[in-house]
This record gives C-alpha cells, sequence and structure tokens, in this order.
C-alpha cells in the first residue's frame, strides 16, 4: 500500500478563510481592550455621556486613581499573597508530582481521585465552612486570623496545590528514570537525584503550575470579599470597592475606575510576557508521546 502523505492542518482552510478566522479572533479578544483604554483617558463627562472616543485626552486619570482607589495597597497585598501561596504550590507540588510519578504505593490512586474531585468542588460551596473555621481558630487562639494575609494564602494553596501536582504530575512522567538512575549510581540519594536532575528539566511545568496559582490568587474576588480587612484587601477588591463608591455619584468616576484596571491588569500580562516561552512548552508536555 502507498503511504499516505500527511497534510497540514493549516492546509484544510484556504488561505483567505485562516486570514479571516485569526482577525475575527483577534478583533474579539482586542476590542473590549482597547475600549477599556480609551475610557481610561477620557473625561468623565464624556464616558456618562457615552462617548467612544475622547475629545481631549485625560492623561490625569492615572494620577488621580492613586489616591482614589488604594490601589497601590491593594497591588502590595495581592502580590504578597498570590506570589507566596503561587511559590508555596509550585514547591509543594513538585515534590508531591515526583513522588506520585516515580513510586507506587497504597492509596496512590485515591489520592490522584481526591485531587480531581477537589478541583471540581464550586469555590463558592466552601466559602461558609472555610469561614467557620477560621472563626473557631480565632475564638480559641485569640488571634487574627480572619484579615490577615496568611488566611488568604493558606485558602489559595487549597485550590492551588491540586492543579499544580497535576501539571507537575504529567511532567515528571515525561523524563525518563535512566536520568535518575544514572545520578543514584553516581552516590546521590533520591532527594538529590530529584533537585539536581529532575527540577531543572522540569523548569517549564514549574512556571506553568507557577502562573496559574498565581493567577488563582491575583483574580480572586469571593474569598477575598470575605477573608480580608482594610488594611489586606487584594486588588480586584480595592477595585470593587471603588466601583461601589461611586455608583450613584453626581459623575461616575468611570475613567480612573478603567485607568486602574489597566495598571491591575499589568502585572499579569508582563508575567506571561516574561514567561511566554515556558508556558508553550509546558502546557504541551505530555500531549504527544513517542
Amino acid at each position: 500500500m502507498a503511504t499516505q502523505r500527511r497534510r497540514s492542518p493549516q492546509a484544510l482552510l484556504p488561505r483567505p478563510v485562516q486570514v479571516g478566522g485569526i482577525v475575527l479572533l483577534l478583533a474579539i479578544a482586542l476590542i473590549p481592550v482597547l475600549y477599556m483604554l480609551s475610557l481610561s483617558v477620557t473625561p468623565d463627562a464624556e464616558v456618562t455621556a457615552g462617548k467612544l472616543w475622547p475629545s481631549t485626552w485625560a492623561f490625569g486619570n492615572y494620577h488621580k486613581m492613586w489616591a482614589a482607589t488604594g490601589l497601590a495597597k491593594g497591588i502590595g497585598n495581592s502580590v504578597i499573597t498570590a506570589g507566596i501561596a503561587a511559590v508555596a504550590a509550585t514547591v509543594l507540588a513538585m515534590g508531591a508530582g515526583f513522588f506520585l510519578a516515580r513510586y507506587v504505593f497504597v492509596g496512590r490512586r485515591a489520592y490522584l481521585y481526591s485531587l480531581i474531585g477537589m478541583q471540581a468542588i464550586p469555590q463558592t460551596m466552601l466559602l461558609l465552612p472555610l469561614f467557620a473555621v477560621y472563626a473557631s481558630v480565632q475564638t480559641a487562639l485569640s488571634v487574627l486570623v480572619i484579615g490577615s494575609r496568611i488566611t488568604l494564602i493558606i485558602t489559595y494553596l487549597t485550590f492551588a496545590i491540586p492543579f499544580a501536582t497535576w501539571v507537575m504530575l504529567t511532567y515528571v512522567q515525561e523524563i525518563p528514570r535512566s536520568l535518575e538512575e544514572a545520578a543514584r549510581v553516581d552516590g546521590t540519594s533520591h532527594f538529590g537525584a530529584m533537585w539536581r536532575v529532575t527540577v531543572p528539566l522540569c523548569w517549564p511545568g514549574m512556571v506553568v503550575a507557577l502562573v496559574f496559582s498565581f493567577l488563582l490568587g491575583w483574580n480572586d474576588v469571593l474569598f477575598a470579599s470575605v477573608l480580608t480587612n482594610p488594611g489586606s484587601r487584594t486588588v480586584a477588591i480595592s477595585l470593587q470597592v471603588f466601583n461601589q463608591s461611586i455608583e450613584g455619584g453626581g459623575l461616575p468616576l468611570y475613567g480612573q475606575l478603567m485607568g486602574a484596571a489597566v495598571v491591575s491588569a499589568l502585572p499579569v500580562v508582563i508575567l506571561y510576557m516574561v514567561f511566554q516561552r515556558y508556558l508553550l512548552s509546558g502546557l504541551t508536555a505530555g500531549g504527544v508521546k513517542g
């Protein structure tokens, strides 16, 4: 039988259809962003009037928003809570993923299923139980629990670790055991083999786990709205509080609100740009079997 030539997926559609589809997807993704950027430099009176393009540029919105929204403190709290939670989840997931990929033990399958189950549970169902636990601990120990950053970090770890563990498990399984066995022959311990051989090869997977764990905390509104106080508010809650404060006002400060939204999105955009190369390779790990 003659060997069939494999056709490129791009050859299934005519070139104009491909270009049109790409342009359509870009428009869907970029038009809201461009509109937000436009509103951020539009005078509030023109925004209220419904103008799509400013007659004069109001770059002062970016200066005024810092005092009006408390954005600096919110960004700082988000970086601390989401960053610590992301790093901790990645480190713990690396160890768990290595252990699950390299060893077979009683309860391994049940543990893997429990990770899937934890991701399937809606976060809203866990809000009240977590709040009750934190309130009980606060009462019993007479220490600040609800409203502290450490409480928010622990909460984010509850949801970040299961996803990060699955990412690292998939990535570690793609690394040949022979590399670690060679290190073991040279006298390296199990931990040393993992640290010197497996961890350097798992950087793309660790970056994926780190970025997505960071996004989980950065974008959270549900838990941060209940478990924070004015001193520990995250950036998402700062924007929410500012939006509620301008509702019903004489002249809503939508320009400042959009400016604050632009600034709050920049750390995530920068994070994606810095780790883009690792994200592409990390997300496709395990998708193709040799």
